[in-house]
């Protein structure tokens, strides 16, 4: 459908600061090669403490991913983060139900194109794609998001997992 995934450069940064500031998390655009807190190096998103380090290169959904991550942790893990956001099957399920959610809170994106670029980049889950997975097989992930009360009416509540 897309040629690349989208970028950091694509979209408004001033936006997408505001949607992570909601959860407490700040925006740090980089210029170095090495982007602090990166656990799979190259242009990926990094984390360390409440602050997302990202390259204009970065792509939007490895930011969005990143930031689902830090929102879906408990508090003590967050305390602790420093590039590895650890957590387990359940909430990388979750992590990405999220992401996908919050891909309407940014106007270049949307969810269609979160799905396209997370398969694209290659992402994969048991009905073969992003979207078939997302519409008919994440009801363990919505339960975990509803458990950990990051939804309401089926909708992010920008609140962290407590």
């Amino acid at each position: 459908m897309f040629d690349e995934v989208l970028k950091l450069d694509d979209i408004n940064i001033d936006n997408l600061a505001y949607l992570l500031a909601r959860y407490q998390l700040d925006l740090v655009v980089v210029d170095e090669e090495k982007i602090p807190g990166s656990f799979w190096g190259d242009s990926e998103a990094g984390l360390v403490g409440n602050k997302l380090y990202a390259r204009l290169d970065t792509p939007v959904h490895s930011i969005m991913h990143e930031s689902c991550h830090y929102i879906c942790m408990d508090e003590q893990r967050r305390a602790n983060l420093d590039t590895n956001a650890e957590g387990d099957y359940d909430e990388e399920n979750a992590v990405c139900y999220l992401q996908i959610l919050l891909a309407d809170d940014i106007a270049e994106m949307q969810q269609s194109r979160m799905m396209s670029d997370m398969d694209h980049w290659g992402y994969t889950f048991r009905l073969g794609n992003t979207r078939n997975w997302f519409e008919q097989d994440a009801d363990d992930a919505v339960n975990w998001l509803n458990r950990h009360k990051l939804l309401t009416h089926k909708k992010p509540n920008y609140q962290l997992r407590q």
